[in-house]
């Protein structure tokens, strides 16, 4: 991180709703590239560290990034107890790896993502993140449209996790987060499973996204829990979504969860532990009631739109 918080050298600017604006204090920029899929930043901000931007979004930053990666890799991990191979979406970032890498039981992570010139530039500017993860002998890396890799492969996985952009209609993830895609993930998925995603914003004005992927997941798998994420660069909160034809518990006992990881992992968690999980399966009432009432399902028909 710089010390200059001070003056920045422009301002990028989020849309996060009609009325509201998330505005990053931008000190260089350190990429930019137009890729087939998608515009690519890498920024260094004044408060922050670096960030990757893609189609102008904010996706993650170095001084955060562990808020959101943390929460979004280790409950489908730690609830599965012995998870051997995973199948991580997107994650260009390669900090979704690093999560997941921690864990002893680990044998074998397959990454796809659709854009190799993102997933470059991020091994390139941002070791940060990644911590040499790509270089791991588990790791295979898949340049490649997750829809397609889904169709075709064989493989079944014991966690899938979902680390995608925002849904776009005109960017590369919109399909991503409908019913024929989570029809696809839960072939994938071994008898016990668990399946992890990115799953929207949830503040009062902005959270239909997230209800929607939560009651398109309901049709698929036998139980959906909401997971909060507090990443504050978002400028908004986040949640994601944890799906699993296996029953579990949304009141995780703390202890248990803390001996699991202590056993089970190789430590150095800044965020996770059993209290946080707890935590973050708790979800306030306004939330509850609109998921409660949501009724409309994602399918490609009917895709998410922004």
């Amino acid at each position: 991180m710089t010390d200059n918080l001070s003056q920045p050298s422009f301002w990028l600017q989020e849309t996060i709703t009609p009325w509201d604006i998330y505005s990053h204090g931008i000190t260089r920029v350190l990429a930019h590239q137009k890729t087939p899929f998608q515009e690519l930043h890498i920024v260094e901000t004044g408060a922050y560290g670096k960030a990757l931007v893609l189609d102008h979004k904010w996706q993650s930053c170095t001084g955060d990034e562990f808020l959101y990666h943390e929460a979004l890799v280790h409950p489908a991990m730690v609830l599965h107890a012995s998870p051997q191979q995973v199948l991580v979406l997107g994650g260009a970032e390669g900090a979704t790896l690093r999560e997941v890498l921690r864990w002893k039981t680990v044998e074998r992570v397959v990454m796809v993502d659709i854009d190799g010139d993102v997933v470059a530039a991020c091994q390139q500017h941002l070791p940060e993140m990644h911590q040499q993860a790509f270089s791991d002998p588990r790791v295979e890396l898949v340049i490649d449209d997750a829809l397609t890799f889904l169709d075709q492969t064989a493989e079944t996985w014991d966690v899938v996790i979902s680390d995608l952009s925002d849904p776009i209609e005109s960017g590369p993830a919109y399909k991503l987060f409908t019913q024929e895609h989570y029809q696809q993930v839960k072939r994938v998925i071994d008898p016990g499973g668990f399946y992890m995603l990115q799953a929207g914003p949830t503040a009062p004005a902005e959270l239909q996204q997230h209800t929607r992927v939560i009651k398109t997941l309901t049709t698929v798998f036998k139980q959906v829990q909401t997971c909060l994420c507090h990443a504050v660069t978002f400028g908004s909160p986040l949640a994601f979504a944890l799906a699993s034809d296996r029953t579990f518990p949304h009141r995780p006992d703390p202890a248990t969860i803390d001996a699991r990881l202590a056993e089970q992992t190789l430590g150095q968690l800044q965020l996770m532990d059993g209290e946080t999980l707890l935590g973050m399966m708790q979800v306030p009432k306004h939330l509850r009631r609109a998921i409660a009432a949501e009724q409309t399902i994602y399918t490609l028909g009917n895709p998410p739109q922004l």
